[in-house]
């Protein structure tokens, strides 16, 4: 039989379109899904890549050859995806999506009923199906329908904007970034009495205005306009609008992880407490915070599948990753961009903060992040070598977390090294107190992962 068929990732299936992704895998899975959930509705969506309509319809004949009926909501967010597939009651729901990839790729992500995404059984469930064949077409006078949408992502945005109820009106500046939330999210921000300024909303695939991945190195416009216009605070968000960024009133942009740690610190003092979950990228300033705010951390594999899982599993009161993705369980179970920021700015309002004094409180520690490429089929030798080596490059190590990659404790900070799951790249975390010491591990770090990659790769040459 040979090795089992890999399509699944960090975050659904993602790869270049028509090159690792292609219309007749999208055909194949479409038919792979439906024959394991059978008859009934199932949601599709998509981002704005250009691509999206040929991955679509290709994904769409599968489901319905197999019985399934498709409802083709068109463009949304992701997180718009997910909640309609609870509310609609739908079998399953599918996105288009690369999420902040560059625009060459695109994607298929799955959410169940409960809104949230598919589990590693599920995915392992489709990749044998479509690795076998073993489709279940239905017969040509019982194949399922297609449907337009009509109306439903009202839904959506009454859910939203009955979420949040603010005192006062606040003056907010949205880069879409030319994705999908270009239209929603300026809709549920005025509807909760918002004065609104909107930047890069019109949808285009090529993302033209900045890159679809909203780093600081990408948001000087939203921080600039931020600053000229003296809002309150500016949002950002990636391609398909799971991801969150924030800017304060200043046009400062708040860090990733102090970000995550404020608003997980906010949720656990206005619950009386609660668990959160955090991945093992996440700063030790989140485990301060939420600690001192009288909550605990538990700490979960990269991706929001994985944090979604542990968040319904253990009842956890909020979910987030330091990318920008955020899971507020009493939304949904998905990470959504566009209500992170309505319950951020739903916490700023509650407690009568700018954004500079809500985060002003978290310590500011130095991360460095690095990439480095890697092949696919290299990284398990990769890991393995690194798992023998990487310890003893490294004084003081007082941990090792092996989870999802190797996080190494040490004094005053941390190091990680772990396998993509979204691109052939092995990527490199380090932590400290000061700037120059995080590069000095990062550095080191990327030392041992070079030599890895090259000893992998000669032992399967040879």
């Amino acid at each position: 039989m040979g090795a089992r068929l890999r399509l699944f990732g960090t975050s659904g299936i993602r790869g270049v379109m028509n090159a690792d992704l292609t219309p007749e895998l999208a055909l194949e899975v479409g038919m792979a899904l439906a024959s394991l959930k059978g008859p009934g509705t199932y949601l599709l969506a998509r981002d704005a890549r250009i691509t999206g309509h040929i991955l679509g319809m290709a994904f769409a004949s599968g489901v319905m050859a197999c019985g399934g009926d498709v409802l083709d909501l068109g463009l949304l967010p992701t997180g718009a995806l997910a909640f309609l597939t609870r509310e609609l009651n739908a079998k399953a729901g599918c996105i288009i999506t690369a999420s902040h990839n560059p625009p060459e790729y695109n994607g298929l992500k799955f959410f169940r009923p409960d809104s949230s995404p598919f589990r590693p059984e599920e995915e392992r469930a489709i990749e044998e199906l479509v690795s076998k064949r073993a489709f279940k077409r239905s017969a040509w006078d019982s194949v399922g329908h297609y449907r337009p949408p009509d109306g439903l992502v009202s839904r959506y945005l009454e859910a939203l904007t009955a979420s949040a109820e603010l005192e006062r009106k606040w003056l907010i500046v949205l880069d879409a970034g030319c994705g999908s939330a270009g239209e929603l999210a300026p809709m549920a921000f005025r509807a909760l009495g918002c004065e609104v300024i909107a930047l890069n909303t019109r949808p285009d695939g090529h993302f033209p205005a900045r890159s679809s991945d909203p780093r600081p190195d990408t948001l000087g416009d939203l921080c600039s306009a931020v600053e000229a216009l003296r809002a309150d605070v500016g949002f950002a968000y990636d391609g398909d609008a799971d991801r969150m960024v924030v800017v304060d009133e200043h046009g400062s942009f708040v860090p990733f992880d102090v970000a995550l740690a404020a608003f997980a610190a906010h949720v656990v003092r206005s619950k009386g407490g609660g668990l959160v979950i955090t991945t093992v990228e996440a700063s030790y300033c989140v485990e301060k915070a939420v600690k001192e705010a009288g909550g605990e951390v538990l700490k979960t594999r990269v991706g929001d599948v994985a944090v979604s899982m542990e968040v319904s599993k253990r009842g956890a009161v909020f979910g987030g990753e330091p990318c920008g993705a955020w899971i507020c369980p009493e939304f949904s179970l998905c990470a959504d961009g566009i209500a992170a920021s309505v319950m951020l700015l739903r916490a700023l309002d509650e407690e009568g903060l700018a954004p500079s004094e809500f985060f002003g409180s978290i310590p500011r520690l130095a991360t460095v992040r690095e990439k480095v490429p890697c092949p696919n089929e290299l990284k398990g030798a990769v890991m393995r070598i690194l798992a023998d080596e990487l310890p003893g490059a490294f004084k003081g190590v007082r941990g090792l977390i092996d989870i999802d990659g190797l996080r190494l404790e040490l004094e005053e900070g941390w190091v990680l090294v772990r396998p993509s799951g979204t691109e052939p790249v092995i990527r490199v975390t380090a932590e400290a107190k000061t700037v120059e010491l995080a590069r000095e591990r990062a550095s080191r770090a990327l030392e041992a992962v070079k030599e890895a990659i090259s000893r992998a790769r000669a032992g399967r040459e040879a």
